[in-house]
């Protein structure tokens, strides 16, 4: 089946490029609008897009694999392009911080609305996103910021458990909220430090049922933090033996664990080269399942906007431009979504990869959207105070690797939020 999908795939770009002359001798004519999208702002007649000039990309979703791809394909397409994988960036912060600090960048995809609503906003001062729309821009959905940047893939966070003998031997888990897992009865897998994107997703997701505006401790009950400290405290890390959740659940390690959805199939299809006892079922379960939480998961998108560059001329923003419309593109993201388990904004793609349905790990209940503080969502909640966050847990010791290194609990009631809200350098 996969290898069906994948010849199809492989056939429709052919032919999308085909349409448009790819491969290094494209034609001006751009590529046709996606039923029901909005038409593409047209570069001044005239000009022609410069395609040996090199667009330089700034991204965070920049996996070695997810590089060599894309520079693969983008030259197939009749692109040039410069992108670093993550042995150079890792991380939304080191993205965001290397394209404002060399003011050289063209592009950028990946991040989060918690970063996108920072550029947008105009909060970097060398980063200012282009007004831009391009054809697909309808088959996206709520995933936009008109005119400036559009969703390419879906990121959620997942609770998962075993239910075999290594797990809850049949036992089903319901919870009300995430932080309901320090109650649960059974071991738990924890993140073993405060950075990086899949572990503010986590800890955004335990933090959901702590929302208190008024409090001075980010905007988080005290019990929240207490309970997040229970979470570190009682949870399994694995030291640098697990980077994420899934190894240590597939091997038995632990009963309950966290993983985020993009690669969560494609490693359940490969969970039997590195454990003894495997999970099981891929689109079905047979000895795993996600824990029923009634509040929902933390979603989050990954976007793509064009920076407007100085010094860029109309031609190569023509480029930029007609790069950005085609990895956007249906077929370009069922393909990136193919080849990298990941799920695409854009529904003319969905479609593509799971002409079936929606997979059920993306129909879980999405709380980044849900109100917290008047009008404000809790996406938007979690921007206003993640750098609160981060500089609370980093004072406090957070997520030590291992036992070794476990820190005292916090005397609560005596702690000063305003310093430890504020950065330790």
């Amino acid at each position: 089946m996969k290898k069906m999908l994948a010849l199809a795939l492989a056939m429709s770009m052919a032919l999308s490029l085909a349409a448009c002359g790819g491969g290094g001798d494209k034609s001006q004519t751009p590529p046709p609008a996606s039923s029901g999208s909005t038409p593409a702002q047209s570069t001044p007649a005239g000009v022609e897009p410069d395609y040996s000039y090199t667009i330089r990309i700034y991204s965070n979703s920049n996996s070695t694999e997810r590089t060599t791809w894309l520079i693969n394909e983008a030259k197939e397409a009749g692109f040039n392009i410069s992108i670093d994988d993550n042995s150079v960036i890792s991380g939304d912060t080191a993205a965001i911080q290397a394209a404002n600090e060399n003011k050289d960048g063209d592009l950028i995809f990946g991040l989060n609305e918690t970063r996108w609503s920072q550029l947008v906003d105009g909060t970097y001062e060398n980063l200012k996103i282009m007004d831009w729309t391009p054809s697909w821009s309808g088959d996206v959905g709520e995933y936009v910021y008109p005119g400036k940047a559009y969703g390419l893939v879906i990121q959620n966070v997942l609770m998962l458990y075993r239910n075999d003998e290594l797990g809850t031997n049949g036992t089903e888990l319901h919870f009300d909220h995430w932080a309901d897992i320090v109650d649960c009865g059974y071991s738990w897998y924890r993140q073993n430090k405060v950075g990086g994107t899949t572990n503010a997703n986590i800890n955004s997701a335990m933090l959901y049922a702590f929302v208190d505006p008024a409090s001075p401790a980010g905007g988080i009950s005290i019990d929240g933090w207490k309970t997040l400290w229970k979470y570190c405290a009682e949870g399994k890390s694995g030291g640098d033996d697990y980077k994420y959740g899934f190894d240590p659940l597939n091997k038995g390690d632990v009963q309950v664990s966290t993983f985020y959805s993009s690669s969560l199939y494609g490693k359940i299809d490969a969970a039997g080269e590195s454990s003894e006892k495997p999970l099981k079922g891929t689109m079905e379960p047979e000895n795993w399942n996600l824990v029923d939480i009634k509040d929902g998961t933390y979603y989050i998108a990954e976007y793509i906007g064009i920076l407007d560059k100085a010094g860029r001329t109309p031609e190569q923003t023509a480029a930029v431009e007609e790069f950005a419309e085609w990895f956007g593109s249906a077929d370009t993201q069922a393909a990136w979504g193919e080849e990298f388990d990941s799920y695409p904004c854009n529904t003319q793609a969905a479609d593509i990869l799971y002409p079936d349905g929606i997979p059920p790990i993306y129909e879980l209940k999405n709380f980044a959207l849900s109100k917290v503080d008047g009008d404000t969502t809790y996406a938007e909640y979690v921007a206003a105070h993640s750098s609160d966050w981060t500089n609370i847990m980093t004072n406090l010791g957070f997520y030590w690797a291992d036992a070794s290194e476990a820190k005292a609990e916090p005397d609560w009631d005596s702690l000063d939020w305003a310093t430890l809200t504020q950065s330790a350098g």
